[in-house]
């Protein structure tokens, strides 16, 4: 009886071994899509500006989005159904609400990050002389190839590597500063910080910040439908407790890669980061990573190239295939015809479609962009606003749908996470009252 026990204890933890490892990868690709602007340059700027003011308010953001952020995956494991089919069980209005942001932001946002990996591709010396511009349309080409040619599995196999990249690479890059020592007083930044960030003059850094930290709220719908492909990848349906480690442990990446990205900025430039984003977009991609080479030495230029670089074309990457699943699955569900869950066939050619649109929609935006002069500023710091002033809208909507009827009661929320949404949705919208009140009534000014 002890060794029959023993068996069948041990055939237990291998299957649960197995089921989360054949269930990893809907919270990476979140993580890879997180990894980007938010985490390259505003957690930078925040650490070269701010020093460690600013860690607090990164860490609320972090904690706040986190329950809307999971419902995706905690709906497609509790129900068998995507959070866009709950949206559009639970209101008619959702659905169409959805479709119209990630039309109009989607290719804005692919525009950006596609923009600042081009931007990082110039400090490599054989391309130092290229357009970034076009270096930008070169990463999107190559990110459309990947999706068209290798579908799902390919997403998940090269944004696994490049996550698991970009983590070590700037952790190493952050602890080896660690040991060596900032470059001026930071410490004092913890309670002093000298510019203060509590400023009307900065809410214009602030509001960008929470924007994508750790990525847009309309996110919460990305690793709902690639747990779908995930499953036909693996043969395997993920429960609800697998799908929730997969997406803690992407979230715990996206969390510590921010703290690293912050440590970088104030042990490099703390008291000279005022003017990281100043001058043209070439120039911010230099400044970074001359300001980490004459603190690190020269070869920390082998370690935050390729990090940088890894963070922005993971989450080109994603965010390519992100944004036209979204929209192709909404497709299918508006007009009747399936679940749009990306299923081979009809389905995975509407996707293909929509891939290729969003990319030439994005060709088109850095076109003129570049025909317009618009800065690096510009482009990424307006994605970021845009994805913080609708974030109460997509908050309400993930919170709404998670405590219906349509969620059997042991996997809704609890009184806990649900306390926890309504301090999150209060401050989403309390702040961005404030940034309207300032930009469009002069409100401290």
């Amino acid at each position: 009886m002890a060794v029959r026990a023993l068996v069948i204890m041990t055939t237990t933890v291998d299957r649960g071994w197995r089921g989360l490892r054949q269930s990893l990868g809907p919270g990476i690709l979140l993580a890879g899509a997180c990894i980007g602007g938010s985490h390259l340059m505003s957690s930078t700027t925040a650490g070269a500006r701010f020093g460690f003011a600013l860690v607090g308010l990164i860490l609320l953001t972090n904690l706040l989005k986190y329950p809307f952020l999971l419902v995706g995956s905690r709906f497609t494991a509790a129900t068998g159904q995507s959070l866009l089919e709950g949206f559009q069980a639970r209101s008619r209005v959702y659905l169409p609400l959805y479709l119209i942001v990630s039309l109009v932001t989607g290719t804005l946002t692919i525009a950006a990050v596609s923009f600042v990996a081009g931007l990082l591709l110039t400090n490599v010396p054989v391309l130092a002389g290229f357009d970034p511009y076009g270096l930008a349309i070169a990463v999107l080409l190559v990110s459309a190839l990947l999706l068209l040619l290798g579908h799902y599995r390919a997403l998940d196999r090269i944004s696994k590597v490049l996550v698991a990249l970009l983590t070590l690479l700037t952790g190493v890059a952050a602890f080896t500063l660690l040991i060596r020592g900032p470059v001026a007083d930071v410490a004092t930044s913890w309670s002093a910080a000298d510019p203060s960030p509590w400023t009307w003059a900065n809410l214009g850094f602030l509001i960008p910040l929470m924007g994508w930290m750790p990525g847009p709220v309309e996110m919460c719908v990305w690793p709902s439908l690639w747990m779908f492909s995930r499953a036909r990848d693996s043969h395997h349906t993920a429960s609800r407790q697998e799908a929730e480690f997969d997406f803690n442990l992407g979230y715990a990446v996206t969390v510590a890669t921010a703290l690293f990205f912050v440590v970088l900025g104030a042990y490099t430039m703390y008291g000279t980061g005022d003017g990281m984003l100043s001058g043209s977009g070439v120039s911010f991609a230099q400044k970074l990573i001359r300001l980490y080479t004459e603190a690190m030495g020269g070869w920390a230029a082998w370690v935050i190239i390729p990090a940088a670089f890894s963070a922005m074309f993971s989450t080109t990457l994603t965010c390519l295939d992100a944004y036209p699943r979204s929209i192709s699955a909404i497709q299918g569900l508006l007009q009747g015809k399936d679940r749009g869950d990306a299923a081979p066939g009809p389905q995975r050619r509407r996707l293909a479609l929509w891939v290729v649109f969003h990319f030439l929609a994005s060709v088109l935006a850095l076109l003129l962009a570049s025909s317009g002069g618009v800065g690096v500023t510009d482009l990424v710091f307006g994605a970021m606003t845009g994805s913080f002033v609708t974030a109460p809208l997509f908050a309400w909507m993930a919170m709404d749908t998670m405590n219906s009827a349509l969620v059997p009661l042991e996997h809704r929320y609890g009184p806990w996470m649900r306390g926890l949404c309504w301090l999150g949705l209060v401050f989403f919208v309390l702040f961005t009252l404030v940034f309207i009140g300032h930009d469009l009534l002069g409100v401290g000014r």
